[in-house]
């Protein structure tokens, strides 16, 4: 039997992917297997979870998926020893308006899943008032139980002992605190952490971490706070449909913001996936029935993007008679034109109309509910498809048909509607699930 706990905190940027990445590499020294989840609708966390662990994370997210889902998506932890899910944002932040089965806050997870909570607790510019935040998260949902708590960045170990007196006073277990230790910090940039097959010494890192929190925190009463979990089978699989039986998928540096349900219920439907590199100026391939480009950075890639006379003239020639669908970053190489953050304008495949700048910056983000006005691959006219959005790039053109009319998680329309033209169409929202 797997034991599971979920590994949150009071709010983003607290540690708790290192934290997440540390207990994973130590118990599998230990000789443990580790299986690790994402809460919410983060596509670069579950790569360091696959690097930590030798096995594929995926993402759970009670705004977007059913219960049926989320079943079937755990249920891969079956043959693990220890399964460790990691929240995003605070514990409780989700959207205000209910989605599918909660809110998209990792407490609706640890409720479902019946997992107690571990928290990561920063209690820098302060002392006992950690206690209270703790408490407070405690206290707050009947149906969330805590296991206890890490300190993460304690300055000294008279600060450390002011915050375990405090926590202990309120009945809180404290499993270990860490000093701040910059060898185990994860680089970052604009849509968060550095992605994992970018850092070449990402194994030696998470090494680190491991062996740092190994030495300050009791693993073996940790252990012994998760909760005996075995998953019952799920009923049905995902509800996906694969855009096509052969699909040419764009993967490099520049194109790598993609589930990894989505892939593997691709494949499990039967569908085969043929990778190929637009920076490296590939092609999709030939023999492919549908060609999907995922989000990423192309900002970063766009002037060599642009160069790439071979890439731009092969997914041409593909769009005449296939079709083509991308996603955020995709839909935006899709488009006309993309403006760097230097205020440099590179043409793009000119398939569609968009025309996007991050010369002004500015953050779209949020969970996306589109009803389909037309098909695009894999799902049907009137569809509706739930997923995320993030970037911080700015409209300057969106002339073509609209491919949805996509609500926020308020219910609000809101005017990135993706577009539509011929054999090609694109979102900047990230599918997630459809609503079954």
């Amino acid at each position: 039997m797997a034991v599971g706990l979920v590994i949150s905190a009071p709010a983003s940027g607290v540690g708790k992917t290192t934290l997440t990445l540390a207990l994973a590499r130590a118990w599998r020294h230990r000789g443990l297997n580790v299986q690790c989840f994402k809460s919410g609708p983060d596509y670069i966390d579950p790569a360091f979870h696959a690097a930590a662990t030798g096995r594929a994370s995926v993402n759970v997210d009670s705004w977007a998926m059913d219960r049926g889902t989320i079943a079937h998506l755990v249920s891969r932890g079956a043959d693990a020893d220890v399964v460790l899910a990691e929240g995003s944002m605070g514990l409780f932040d989700g959207v205000a308006a209910r989605g599918v089965c909660g809110t998209g806050a990792t407490a609706d997870i640890a409720e479902m899943l019946g997992w107690p909570v571990l928290l990561v607790i920063d209690p820098s510019g302060q002392a006992q008032t950690a206690a209270a935040i703790a408490a407070g998260l405690r206290d707050y949902r009947a149906g969330v139980r805590l296991a206890g708590v890490v300190l993460n960045r304690v300055a000294s170990p008279r600060h450390e002992d002011l915050v375990r007196r405090a926590l202990n006073d309120a009945g809180i277990a404290v499993f270990g605190a860490l000093p701040r230790h910059a060898e185990i910090s994860l680089p970052k940039r604009h849509l968060g952490l550095v992605q994992a097959e970018e850092q070449a010494e990402i194994g030696k890192l998470i090494d680190e971490a491991a062996r740092f929190v190994a030495e300050h925190v009791d693993l073996d009463a940790v252990l012994r706070s998760a909760a005996g979990w075995s998953p019952r089978p799920a009923a049905d699989g995902l509800n996906v449909v694969p855009p096509g039986q052969r699909i040419a998928l764009a993967r490099d540096a520049a194109f790598s913001f993609v589930y990894p349900h989505m892939l593997e219920a691709w494949r499990a439907a039967g569908a085969e996936i043929v990778p190929f590199s637009p920076l490296a100026d590939e092609t999709p391939d030939a023999s492919a029935d549908v060609c999907w480009l995922p989000g990423g950075y192309p900002e970063l890639h766009a002037g060599r993007i642009a160069a790439n006379a071979r890439f731009r003239e092969g997914l041409r020639a593909f769009a005449e008679t296939r079709p083509v669908h991308g996603e955020c970053g995709g839909y935006m190489v899709l488009g006309a034109a993309l403006t760097d953050a230097d205020g440099i304008r590179h043409e793009m495949t000119d398939l569609l109309g968009l025309e996007t700048s991050f010369a002004k910056r500015r953050m779209h983000l949020g969970y996306r509910l589109a009803t389909l006005a037309a098909p695009m691959p894999g799902h049907r006219a009137g569809a509706r498809l739930r997923g995320h959005e993030f970037h911080y790039s700015t409209i300057l053109a969106q002339p073509d048909t609209p491919l949805a009319v996509v609500h926020d998680a308020t219910g609000a329309i809101i005017a990135e509607t993706g577009s539509l033209r011929g054999h090609v169409s694109g979102t900047f929202f990230h599918l997630i699930a459809e609503d079954r």
